[in-house]
């Protein structure tokens, strides 16, 4: 059996944002797991606009390209770590969008968080997040990575350097959405 596919989404689209080295230190850990097949999908890259199909995504009748896309790339997903910032006690309105563009494509696959900020270290944004993915009916795992005053762990080089707590966060992550994943393929085949 092949390796799940394991999509690491960079959340934030802000110029100079500290999302795109969160994720590729996250990336990094995914691939040396050995648990899946990793890819890095940056949201501002994917840019979508707000909302414009005309029908409900439940229906899958997308009349646009950038949404055929956006499904295609998301329905590739096995599992889906969302890397995201607090903004406001949430997350931020991009991701939001990104996910209300589909439905179907999100059913019985594991998901995961890494979060950052200030002192709550974006954990007020995954609570919301929660609450999101389950509804699409993705499977949140418990365990996450919340780094509390990120900009301490961002070099000079704009990568970011991570303790020892960072990295066992997201070794345990890894690990249970791993299982998590093996345990929803067969829902998704049926």
């Amino acid at each position: 059996m092949n390796k799940p596919v394991l999509q690491v989404i960079v959340a934030s689209t802000r110029p100079g944002r500290a999302g795109r080295p969160i994720a590729e230190w996250f990336h990094g850990k995914a691939v040396e797991s050995g648990l899946f097949e990793v890819e890095l999908i940056d949201l501002a890259e994917v840019g979508l606009p707000f909302l414009d199909e005309p029908h409900h995504p439940r229906l899958r009748q997308y009349v646009n390209a950038h949404t055929k896309e956006w499904s295609a790339t998301v329905e590739r997903g096995d599992a889906y770590v969302f890397v995201t910032p607090e903004y406001n006690h949430s997350f931020n309105a991009v991701l939001k969008n990104a996910l209300d563009y589909l439905h179907h494509e999100w059913h019985n696959k594991a998901a995961g968080f890494v979060s950052y900020g200030g002192v709550s270290g974006g954990t007020r944004a995954t609570h919301g997040l929660r609450q999101v993915t389950s509804t699409l009916k993705m499977i949140p795992v418990l365990e996450a990575v919340n780094i509390p005053f990120h900009t301490q762990f961002l070099g000079e080089d704009g990568r970011l350097h991570p303790n020892d707590i960072m990295d066992a966060a997201a070794g345990t992550m890894l690990t249970e959405l791993a299982r998590l994943t093996g345990a929803l393929r067969p829902m998704r085949a049926a």
